[in-house]
C-alpha cells in the first residue's frame, strides 16, 4: 500500500537536530519523535552541537549520499549558533538558501526549520532570531515552525520552562513537541 511506503529523510543541523544534551540517545530528539509519530519515516541525521550554518552546509552531500537507499527529503536546521557567535543574520540566511538550493539540485523535497526561542539569549538575541525567521519564511520552501511550537505565549521570545532543559535546548517534552507538532512533510 502506498501509504505504508518508507520515506527517507536526511536532516542536517546543530544541537537542536542532534537532540542535545542527549546526543548519544537516538530515542530522544525531534527526528525520533517524528519517526515515532509516523513509522514510515527513516532519518539519517548529521548534526553537532555549536555548528554554524556555514559548517552545517559542509555535510549536505555526505548526509544525502550516505542515507540508506538515498534520501527523498532534506530538512535543513540551523542559525542560532550564527546569532550566538555574533555573525550577520544575512550570512546565515544565505547559507540556508544555499543548502536549500543544493538539496533541490539533488532532486530532494526540501524543508527548513526556523530558529527556536532562546531563553538564555533573551532579550539580546530576540531581534536577530525574529529577523532570521522572517528571512526563512521567504525562502520558498516549507518551514518547520520550531519557534512557534516552543514559544511561551506568556513570555514571547522564550520557551516555556517545561519545554526547555536549561534555556538553550528543548527538554524531552520540547523535542517531542517539535517532532509531533512542528515536523510536517509537504
Amino acid at each position: 500500500m502506498a501509504s505504508e511506503r518508507e520515506i527517507r529523510v536526511a536532516a542536517i543541523g546543530d544541537s537542536i537536530t542532534a537532540g542535545s544534551p542527549w546526543d548519544d540517545d537516538p530515542e530522544i530528539g525531534w527526528p525520533a519523535a517524528a519517526a515515532a509519530a509516523d513509522p514510515r519515516l527513516r532519518f539519517t541525521v548529521r548534526a553537532v552541537y555549536g555548528k554554524r550554518t556555514d559548517e552545517i552546509a559542509r555535510w549536505l552531500d555526505e548526509v544525502v549520499d550516505g542515507a540508506p537507499d538515498g534520501a527523498e527529503v532534506l530538512v535543513v536546521q540551523g542559525g542560532i549558533n550564527d546569532i550566538a557567535q555574533g555573525r550577520p543574520v544575512q550570512d546565515a540566511a544565505a547559507n540556508l538558501r544555499e543548502m536549500i538550493r543544493r538539496g533541490q539540485e539533488h532532486g530532494l523535497r526540501v524543508t527548513v526549520a526556523n530558529v527556536l526561542p532562546w531563553n538564555n539569549g533573551w532579550p539580546r538575541a530576540e531581534a536577530p532570531i525574529r529577523e532570521l525567521n522572517a528571512l526563512i519564511d521567504g525562502m520558498g520552501v516549507p518551514v518547520l515552525r520550531f519557534h512557534e511550537t516552543l514559544e511561551d505565549p506568556e513570555s514571547p521570545g522564550r520557551m516555556r520552562p517545561d519545554w526547555t532543559i536549561e534555556g538553550d535546548h528543548p527538554s524531552v517534552e520540547g523535542y517531542r513537541r517539535l517532532g509531533e507538532l512542528a515536523f510536517r512533510l509537504t
